[in-house]
């Protein structure tokens, strides 16, 4: 199994806005897509002395790397440009791929 860890870093001043948004559109639509199984969204409660904001990791779950390299192609790119398009330099994200063991 692959995990697509989705690690994001919010401004305070947007966050209530971003994770209503997270939990009503944007994570209902990355699932609709059937690409992934399961999702798991956790917040950081650790923080470095001079971080800000609210930092989240969200891990997609899917079943091979086919699976994920359609989604990459097919999905990714609209959800993303979405997420820009609506909190453009209010965020930082990165992804990681993951392998279950």
């Amino acid at each position: 199994m692959i995990v697509y860890n989705v690690t994001i870093n919010v401004e305070d001043e947007i966050h209530e806005q971003w994770l209503s948004w997270m939990k009503s559109e944007h994570l209902p639509q990355v699932m609709a897509t059937g690409m992934f199984e399961n999702y798991k969204m956790m917040r950081l409660i650790s923080r470095q002395e001079d971080e800000t904001g609210q930092t989240y990791a969200i891990q997609y779950y899917c079943k091979d790397m086919e699976t994920y390299e359609a989604y990459q192609q097919n999905f990714a790119p609209a959800l993303q440009a979405e997420t820009r398009k609506k909190f453009e330099g209010k965020f930082i994200a990165f992804r990681t791929l993951l392998e279950i063991c």
